[in-house]
């Protein structure tokens, strides 16, 4: 069963969906094309501004309130991917080497995101230029969105 949205943002393929709790943000989902839904609350709100900027302009920056999420090992794996800057890229191998784990736990961290998008993990790519995975998938509609997502900032995927 779906999660209720307090606002759901149109994008170029595919559309967010967004969950915010009084003081912050608790998810942002991809979901496939559906109508968008005005916000509901003040900050939702804000979240829509700020993914609207965002798909106007892939340099501007979220400052949004994010509810703690995670566990430490996957925090740590965001706050790795969050200073990923725009148009650049890593590999899930480099971010294992940096955190001194192996890869395949950097792509579950990255899967296990719940704000994609304002913690880029769609700048995670495989070894040699490849996709690799997004948001637990190996193919199809979200694959899609990770290469329209790093097409918009600039980065040409493979």
């Amino acid at each position: 069963m779906p999660r209720p949205y307090h606002a759901i943002v149109a994008a170029p393929g595919f559309c967010l969906g967004v969950c915010a709790a009084e003081a912050a943000v608790t998810a942002v989902d991809f979901l496939e094309p559906c109508p968008p839904q005005a916000p509901e609350t003040p900050l939702a709100a804000e979240v829509v501004r700020q993914l609207q900027a965002y798909l106007a302009d892939p340099r501007s920056t979220f400052k949004l309130p994010l509810q703690p999420a995670g566990t430490h090992f996957q925090r740590r794996v965001w706050a790795q991917i969050a200073a990923i800057p725009c148009g650049q890229v890593a590999t899930y191998g480099q971010l294992a080497k940096t955190l001194a784990n192996a890869p395949r736990a950097v792509g579950q961290a990255c899967g296990a995101n719940p704000y994609p998008v304002v913690i880029p993990c769609h700048r995670v790519i495989a070894t040699g230029g490849g996709l690799g995975g997004f948001a637990n998938a190996r193919g199809g509609f979200l694959l899609a969105v990770k290469r329209w997502l790093l097409t918009h900032e600039g980065h040409l995927p493979t």
